[in-house]
């Protein structure tokens, strides 16, 4: 299946002026992590003469340094080219999901004007480091496709119920939350038809800056130190698990220091905390350990799929369970910090799934 790559460019004018730069921020990010020159061209393709006349260029442009040298301590970006490499780590996070979702739509339009039809998969799932594991290793399977649309939690259930996707992404949270949970399962999945897949799990909790500056171990905590916060969009499951959070500790949103400021993705509220913009987020552990945060551990979630039992039986989707039970798929999800593949794979029918959940609260 045709693949599309939406790239964002980030392009620099001057007010009244004609001239413009393009900063590639992947070159300052490699120098940022490694200190060296060498490694951002090697990682760039490019020589090290270039990326050092483009460093050059864009220093005069914005009329201060972005890049500092010393001899045999190799490079290291200035509080300028950080600000900015930040910035593009924060737009990444944010658009990425919703980036992939636009070029998803357009493959999906022209896909019936080109010659090749594969069978595609339709899967609407919240934005998860698994998922887009999954996803990778699907599309490198010949004469299959994959139609994958992040959408929040609760909306997923709502696409399998009216026929809008193949496979319908739900996480369930370990411990007093489950119920509420489970009672949303229930309000959507047909024991009769629908068919639970399961996945991994996953750990969530309280990303800070590494050392935990301000001490914090509990949501509490938030509220004690005036942390600031960052939130995540009122759509999304984690906000949901957030929100209900909450309500189980008694905490008052309202006395949250940032509780309105949001981000899209487990990884845009970690860039946010990584940047010094805030001071804590929750999300998953593996956005918290990309960005160098530490992490407080809250809770488990277990993430799993459901489809129709019409759909297990065709051939895509016993491919699809190949590819979770295979050994890649596994070694992928291991090397995710706070990512578990547990019994991944393995089906079970709405009734013997939710009896496993309330017997394991």
């Amino acid at each position: 299946m045709l693949h599309i790559e939406i790239e964002t460019v980030w392009r620099f004018q001057k007010e009244d002026s004609p001239q413009n730069v393009v900063v590639m921020l992947g070159v300052l990010n490699e120098i940022r992590k490694t200190g060296k020159l060498t490694s951002a061209a090697r990682d760039a393709h490019l020589s090290y003469r270039h990326v050092w006349n483009l460093v050059e260029q864009w220093s005069q442009f914005f009329g201060v340094p972005l890049v500092e040298t010393q001899r045999g301590k190799g490079s290291k970006l200035t509080p300028f080219g950080e600000k900015l490499v930040w910035a593009g780590e924060r737009m990444q996070a944010r658009l990425g999901p919703q980036l992939e979702n636009l070029a998803q739509e357009l493959a999906t339009e022209i896909k019936p004007f080109l010659h090749q039809r594969p069978s595609v998969i339709r899967v609407h799932a919240s934005h998860g480091f698994a998922v887009s594991k999954l996803r990778e290793l699907l599309d490198r399977e010949p004469g299959i496709g994959v139609d994958l649309r992040y959408i929040s939690n609760q909306h997923s259930l709502v696409s399998l119920a009216q026929g809008a996707c193949d496979l319908s992404g739900v996480h369930l949270p370990r411990g007093e939350l489950r119920a509420k949970g489970i009672q949303a399962c229930k309000e959507w999945l047909d024991p009769r038809q629908d068919r639970i897949v399961s996945f991994v799990t996953r750990e969530m909790g309280l990303m800070v800056k590494r050392g935990n500056p301000l001490k914090i171990a509990s949501l509490k905590d938030i509220v004690r130190t005036k942390a600031r916060f960052v939130n995540r969009d009122h759509d999304s499951g984690t906000r949901l698990l957030f929100d209900q959070l909450l309500a189980l500790h008694g905490i008052d949103e309202a006395k949250i220091n940032g509780a309105q400021q949001i981000e899209f993705t487990h990884a845009a509220v970690a860039a946010y905390v990584a940047s010094g913009m805030a001071d804590v987020a929750f999300g998953v552990e593996a956005a918290a350990r990309q960005f160098g945060l530490d992490f407080i551990r809250l809770l488990t979630e277990d993430y799993v799929f459901a489809c129709k039992q019409t759909f297990l039986e065709t051939e895509p989707m016993r491919r699809v369970l190949d590819i979770m039970k295979g050994r890649e798929f596994q070694k992928a999800v291991a090397a995710l910090p706070g990512y578990k593949a547990t019994d991944t794979g393995t089906v079970y029918s709405v009734k013997d799934f939710l009896d496993r959940l309330e017997g394991s609260k």
